[in-house]
């Protein structure tokens, strides 16, 4: 088992729980950076420490450099989210957040799509390879 996936499990519901307040209170329609700083501000409301607009750097055969890769949101350094205001979550969105994923070692992610009238009906739960296995 991923030695983080438990902590970000635990995470993925306050973190659901915290985007459905904010998907409550503003409704779809908005562009993702105004879900996104929204989030942060309701994270931080909840004591998690949460880092936004990360710059995800790439490690590959002994070289490290920083791309222009921007991950949304990263808490706990262990739970990734990409935040969305699209009319679908494509394969595209999901194999991008799980790149970012392998790139910062975080077990779960989720895709929230506020575009949804009902939230969970937009949210997609993505987790590595192997992350919930012994």
């Amino acid at each position: 088992m991923h030695p983080k996936f438990q902590r970000a499990d635990e995470l993925s519901h306050i973190v659901i729980g915290a985007a459905i307040e904010v998907h409550r209170h503003l409704g779809p329609g908005l562009i993702e950076s105004v879900y996104e700083r929204c989030l942060q501000h309701e994270l931080q409301l909840q004591g998690l420490r949460a880092e936004q607009q990360k710059v995800v750097p790439i490690r590959y055969k002994g070289i490290e450099f920083e791309e222009v890769l921007r991950l949304d949101q990263l808490v706990e350094d262990c739970l990734l989210i990409e935040n969305k205001a699209a009319e679908d979550v494509t394969p595209r969105h999901k194999a991008i957040a799980l790149s970012y994923m392998k790139l910062t070692d975080a077990p779960v992610g989720l895709i929230i799509n506020y575009h949804e009238t009902i939230l969970k009906d937009g949210i997609t739960r993505l987790l590595l390879p192997g992350a919930n296995r012994p």
